[in-house]
């Protein structure tokens, strides 16, 4: 089986039913997306195939159609991604564990939704759980990089 994963093709001898979290983390080594919960309800494994937001714990690899970008290619070679610097700029992980898949959520929504309302940004991050309750520096953050875009 093929993956292409952040930019490079791997061939994989692996069961289709393997879900991709599992491949990411356990054959490729890739350690941004991170287990929650295993059922897509937490979004801490959330990365995008083909641009869009994905659960990586319930996608069985079988049914990957398209590339898999993970938080670890986010950003270039010396620049963080809008997000990330808004991520740090308003200081919003507590533990961290959730940040990943908050990110990739909310660098979707950006994508989509150049100026987001807070409905727009509840509505896409609705998803993605904080156990540590971080939901107004998430808002904020959003906001923050949609502003770096928008200047840019």
């Amino acid at each position: 089986m093929k993956l292409t994963v952040n930019g490079a093709v791997h061939e994989l001898d692996i069961e289709p039913e393997m879900p991709l979290l599992w491949v990411l983390r356990d054959e490729l080594n890739i350690k941004g997306p991170k287990f929650g919960c295993g059922i897509a309800m937490c979004g801490a494994c959330t990365v995008h195939v083909d641009g869009e937001p994905v659960r990586s714990c319930s996608l069985a690899i079988g049914d990957v159609e398209g590339e898999v970008t993970t938080i670890d290619a986010i950003a270039s070679d010396d620049t963080l991604h809008a997000v990330q610097e808004a991520w740090i700029k308003e200081q919003v992980p507590q533990c961290g564990y959730c940040q990943s898949g908050q990110i990739m959520s909310a660098v979707a929504l950006l994508r989509d939704v150049p100026n987001p309302t807070d409905e727009d940004i509840d509505d896409a991050m609705s998803g993605n759980l904080c156990r540590c309750g971080t939901y107004p520096r998430i808002r904020a953050a959003i906001k923050s990089a949609a502003a770096m875009k928008v200047g840019a």
